[in-house]
């Protein structure tokens, strides 16, 4: 099947089709991950830049491994020490990276919609997005996918809430696009402070109650609380999140999963014991990173995707 995209500014319109190319695809790379002959030669002759102006560490590493792993030349372009600190625009920065000959960006930045006015500026590059503002995180929604897909094979009318801090995340509606397209039943939880003023455009439902939304659900997905927003009232305290919002053990059905996009506060979101059980698949998240960010490399570089 070929593949016509060169971007991924985020995932609002792949259908099923595109999400099972990909599937199959990291499928493959996940499973070669092990082998001494990873490193492959596909992106040989391809420079990769890592543009990211926010802290970041399991995205840019698993980015940069993905990158290496197959074969590309890799930048990585730190904004405080670049000429953006001296006062170059990033119009500048962008055309000056294009000069050089660079064939894609992989990039972060606080503000929402920035991979799309990155591409408008340089259309002959492969824009990728590692994440804008709190709008989309479409890289974090295909791993995560990958691992439930893998762990419980259809999710066809699979049961999902993703409960926590919707409101300021860029991972939800990522994650809720990815999950509800491959057949997933998604609920919202939460409190009310921590949730979007636009739910609706999200495609899914809302249930205020996040005890009785996790023993219901065949994958329980967390949201980190953002331990910064406490300075703004928008929940009591941290001990009283996790009594009421927080997963613990005894919400968690027999056969379910647990998933977090980390990093991970323990006795707030989730319990340790839920993190570290049986149910947990947020290392194996971490393992999918690599894997799914290869294969959204080769299909945006390598032409064919399969």
């Amino acid at each position: 099947m070929s593949w016509s995209r060169r971007n991924l500014f985020d995932l609002e319109d792949w259908d099923r089709s595109d999400f099972e190319v990909f599937l199959e695809l990291a499928s493959k790379h996940k499973a070669s991950l092990d082998s001494p002959k990873r490193r492959g030669e596909l992106l040989r002759g391809r420079t990769v830049v890592n543009l990211f102006f926010e802290p970041s560490t399991r995205t840019r590493t698993s980015f940069e491994m993905a990158e290496q792993f197959l074969g590309a030349e890799v930048i990585n372009w730190a904004s405080s020490g670049s000429s953006l600190s001296k006062g170059e625009t990033l119009r500048d920065t962008a055309w000056t990276l294009k000069a050089m000959g660079i064939d894609s960006i992989v990039m972060r930045h606080g503000m929402a919609g920035f991979p799309m006015y990155l591409g408008k500026l340089l259309p002959d590059v492969s824009i990728i997005n590692g994440g804008d503002g709190a709008r989309s995180h479409p890289t974090q929604a295909l791993l995560d996918l990958l691992s439930a897909y893998e762990r419980l094979g259809s999710l066809d009318g699979v049961k999902m809430v993703v409960a926590g801090d919707v409101k300021h995340s860029r991972v939800a509606r990522s994650v809720a696009k990815a999950f509800r397209t491959m057949g997933a039943s998604i609920s919202f939880s939460g409190p009310r402070s921590l949730m979007p003023s636009d739910l609706g455009s999200f495609g899914v439902s809302y249930g205020e109650n996040a005890k009785k939304a996790m023993r219901e659900a065949r994958i329980v997905y967390l949201l980190r609380i953002q331990r910064e927003r406490q300075d703004q009232g928008l929940f009591p305290s941290f001990e009283e999140y996790h009594r009421f919002f927080g997963a613990s053990m005894e919400d968690i059905s027999e056969g379910a999963v647990v998933m977090h996009p980390g990093p991970i506060n323990r006795g707030v979101e989730i319990a340790s014991d839920v993190a570290d059980g049986p149910n947990s698949l947020i290392l194996d998240q971490v393992r999918s990173g690599v894997a799914a960010r290869m294969a959204v490399l080769e299909l945006c570089l390598g032409g064919e995707a399969l």
